[in-house]
């Protein structure tokens, strides 16, 4: 107290700080000197600190504030090359990454070099973890705090790196920044006993088959959009119902397609691709796009439609399910044929039945398979439900799901209105543990 700073700190005089407090108990306005290193020559005080030094002009003198950088540096320091830890902040909106030094250290990068860039990284990944990348992004995606475990190859050795991960967003929840604490846990992997192996791999298949659900089921919600409410068609009024199935790690390939047609014609089909995951629905998008592209040049008979679709599943060596049919409001004649699919189901007046079926071999299975058409008359206020098998088929065999799906459309057709689908919509609802399901319903109007 009472003692004068050029007796106190004299390696101050004239340097930056002392210049500082000059020029704002002269003019008053605050200052701060970031990053100022002081060196002590007493005993008793540690040599040499960094602060964060701010300055204000206050009743007549100076309040100035040191905060301490240095201390918290070393524990920081300490901490990553302890817990061989390090941490990274990528921008982005700017593109630009950050890094600590134990992250320099577990990458064996000179940090004159900077950051790598994520296509370096990408790159280091060994091409078996490329499914544990694409999980993170996708928990990532979800709002998620991702927490995985990848091998990387950033030398010669490979080291398996747990990233714990999370975003920042802004108030209207676009994305800002990653942040992520990446420790090397290679030594701590290479002596896991055979059980903590195992059970490492099943988390990874776990996580790689999350993954692989959400792309797969993103995809199907870019492709075919399932409209909330009932929809107009000409002569027509349409329903879609999709279930996925209650397994959260199966994606099936289930499509549907309904059209008003240029000529005024109505398109109505569904289908489903053998098989679960992104194969599935990356199938299901071909099949589907292949449709309405045939349709745009003016192909409208369901036997040269099926004959296209069977020609293109042999090309990709897939195989699947269909029904196609053209309704035409004039006549009320539905055109239909089908690929190894089961027929739709028609309810008129509190009674319904399967439409006659015709042959058909499922697609994929003959380059050369033929798809005859059979043409049922419709009438005013009937119910057709197009479907896929996992609306009335389970694993167990039994045939009670198709029964209450006929019991339920002979209700509502016996007393049929413009709420009918809507009220089908909440009653259609037998989710498959094993399969997705999709229905295509549509009401004759009168």
């Amino acid at each position: 107290m009472g003692e004068r700073l050029s007796e106190l700190y004299p390696s101050m005089v004239g340097g930056p700080l002392w210049q500082m407090y000059r020029q704002v108990l002269a003019g008053g306005a605050p200052g701060q000197v970031p990053d100022f290193r002081y060196a002590e020559k007493r005993a008793g005080v540690v040599a040499e600190s960094l602060f964060d030094v701010s300055v204000h002009r206050v009743l007549g003198g100076l309040l100035v504030w040191w905060q301490r950088l240095d201390e918290d540096q070393r524990r920081l320091e300490k901490t990553e090359l302890l817990g061989s830890l390090g941490w990274a902040e990528y921008d982005l909106a700017t593109g630009r990454s950050e890094w600590s030094p134990g992250m320099y250290r577990i990458f064996d990068r000179d940090p004159a070099l900077g950051p790598t860039s994520r296509a370096e990284q990408s790159a280091a990944v060994v091409p078996d973890d490329y499914g544990l990348r694409e999980a993170a992004w996708q928990t990532l995606d979800s709002g998620a705090t991702s927490d995985v475990t990848v091998r990387f190859q950033p030398g010669a050795s490979v080291k398996y790196l747990r990233i714990l991960s999370d975003i920042a967003r802004d108030a209207d929840g676009s994305p800002l920044k990653i942040y992520a604490v990446v420790q090397d846990v290679t030594a701590r992997v290479d002596s896991r006993t055979a059980v903590e192996r195992l059970s490492d791999q099943l988390h990874t298949r776990e996580m790689s088959a999350l993954a692989e659900h959400r792309l797969a089921g993103q995809l199907q919600n870019l492709i075919q959009p399932v409209p909330r409410d009932t929809f107009p068609l000409a002569g027509l009024q349409a329903m879609v119902n999709y279930l996925p199935a209650e397994s959260a790690v199966q994606v099936g390939g289930d499509w549907y397609h309904a059209q008003t047609l240029p000529d005024g014609q109505v398109v109505l089909a569904v289908g489903d691709v053998a098989g679960h995951g992104l194969e599935a629905a990356n199938g299901m998008a071909h099949l589907r796009f292949a449709l309405v592209a045939w349709l745009s040049i003016g192909i409208r008979d369901p036997e040269t439609l099926l004959g296209h679709l069977n020609r293109l599943c042999w090309q990709l060596k897939i195989t699947g399910t269909a029904v196609v049919a053209v309704h035409d409001p004039a006549t009320n004649l539905l055109s239909w044929a089908r690929a190894g699919h089961m027929a739709p189901l028609l309810s008129r007046a509190g009674r319904t039945d399967a439409l006659d079926r015709p042959r058909g071999l499922l697609l994929g299975a003959d380059e050369d398979a033929t798809y005859p058409v059979v043409t049922p008359q419709l009438q005013g206020d009937d119910l057709v439900l197009f479907y896929t098998d996992g609306l009335v088929e389970r694993r167990a065999g039994s045939n009670e799901l198709l029964g209450q799906v006929k019991q339920t459309l002979s209700e509502l057709s016996a007393q049929p209105g413009d709420e009918t689908l809507t009220k089908l919509r909440g009653r259609l609802y037998y989710a498959s543990p094993d399969d997705d399901t999709c229905a295509l319903a549509v009401r004759v109007l009168l």
